[in-house]
């Protein structure tokens, strides 16, 4: 079978090396992918963008590609699956109607409202002087999202009232984001722990992945400025047996009902990012239609399966007829950031160290470098991921850790305490 695989991250190399162990799997075309997946078995890289749904649909015509999976949003919110289908070419993600519930977060918020789902209050704007308002009326800590989609960065946990007012002037008096912030969702503060819960979904099925947490501050401690994710790691062990049924029950499966009822029934990997509170009681923060990252690093490396089985019974609709399986332990991922990130990112350092990481039973994917006449080197703000799966979640971040020590370029950042809130939790009560 050959694959096509839409991205170029670190979710997507994580992706690209798992479906690579297929036996069902002779070829993965990773479109456009990046120096990782171009070095993985069976893996090749095609200098098509993600976006270009136009070049991506004729690379699957003219090579017989017989199933296509989308690793990052974009694509899913322009409508990618619904042009594969039109075509009748075979493709795991959702609709550009079901992507909806990542594409708008004010789209996302009035869903749960309506159909009940657990969330925190909310208030929709695009105003910054009405805006300014409802933050000073209900005060700090409290929370800024840009509507539409900003790369990861369109989030403001704001905890004092100038931070709030900062992150409004930037979204909707200077449209930093553009249209993604012509509209901002302010949200009440959730108090908890926040943890990751992923899905297979096909129409009303769904096959839960195993939980994980990912850290999301940029700085030791859950401090500094929010990221598109320092680390994760998983089982996570605030996701109790208990609080797995609650999620599944409670906001899971009434999610994917609603859409199919709404008439978008979703495909895809459904992710659902949870506050969990002192009591086991969970709530939306946000959705995402694919695979969070960098959840997927040490998603794939535990999992257990063939990718390809489970996400082609996704598509035929036939989920029910599978189970998942998880190797024993833990597993985690270190990300190495640059020092600049997340305001800025790298470009052109060298980098060294990755044979010697890997020497050492980790396994480092790629997501911002480059290749510059053989020279591996950076190319954005989160550059590598330093990844581990071991019997127990300390000794899988101890390999981790001295992984990342060994990979260097000037200004190599990362957070040395991934994991720590599980590593501290009292109870060993973990739902897989």
């Amino acid at each position: 079978m050959h694959v096509l695989l839409i991205g170029s991250g670190g979710r997507e190399h994580a992706l690209a090396w798992k479906l690579a162990q297929s036996e069902q799997v002779s070829c993965v075309s990773v479109a456009p992918g990046n120096p990782g997946t171009q070095a993985e078995p069976k893996c090749k890289n095609v200098a098509i963008s993600a976006d270009d749904i136009d070049r991506m649909l004729k690379y699957a015509k003219d090579n017989a590609i017989e199933l296509t999976i989308v690793g990052p949003e974009a694509p899913l919110v322009a409508g990618i699956v619904d042009r594969f289908q039109a075509a009748s070419l075979r493709i795991f993600g959702p609709t550009a109607a079901a992507a909806q519930l990542e594409g708008s977060k004010a789209f996302a918020k009035n869903f749960m409202q309506r159909h009940a789902i657990p969330t925190a209050e909310h208030a929709t704007f695009d105003q910054a002087d009405k805006a300014i308002d409802y933050i000073e009326l209900h005060g700090a800590p409290i929370v800024i999202k840009a509507d539409g989609l900003a790369a990861g960065k369109g989030v403001v946990v704001a905890q004092t009232l100038d931070e709030a007012r900062d992150a409004v002037h930037f979204m909707l008096g200077e449209r930093r984001f553009g249209d993604a912030g012509a509209t901002v969702v302010i949200e009440e503060f959730l108090t908890g722990e926040e943890a990751s819960f992923i899905a297979i979904v096909s129409g009303r099925q769904c096959l839960p992945l195993a939980s994980s947490q990912d850290h999301k501050a940029r700085d030791e401690g859950d401090l500094g400025p929010n990221t598109g994710g320092m680390g994760a790691y998983s089982p996570a062990p605030v996701v109790t047996p208990a609080v797995h049924e609650h999620v599944v029950r409670d906001i899971l499966q009434p999610t994917v009902d609603a859409l199919a009822g709404d008439g978008m029934p979703f495909t895809g990997f459904l992710y659902i990012g949870l506050m969990i509170d002192a009591a086991g009681k969970a709530r939306v923060v946000e959705y995402n239609v694919r695979l969070g990252d960098p959840e997927t690093q040490p998603l794939m490396m535990r999992l257990d399966n063939d990718l390809p089985t489970l996400l082609n019974a996704a598509v035929d609709g036939e989920l029910t007829a599978h189970n998942v399986q998880w190797l024993e332990g833990s597993a985690i991922g270190v990300v190495l950031a640059a020092g600049e990130y997340p305001q800025g990112s790298s470009k052109g350092a060298p980098i060294t160290g990755i044979n010697d990481a890997e020497a050492l039973g980790a396994k480092v994917f790629h997501a911002g470098t480059q290749l510059n006449n053989d020279q591996l080197e950076t190319a954005g703000g989160r550059v590598l991921c330093a990844t581990a799966v071991a019997a127990s979640l300390e000794e899988a971040k101890h390999i981790a850790d001295r992984a990342a020590e060994r990979v260097s370029w000037p200004g190599r950042f990362y957070r040395g305490d991934i994991g720590y809130r599980a590593i501290n939790r009292k109870s060993p009560a973990i739902a897989e």
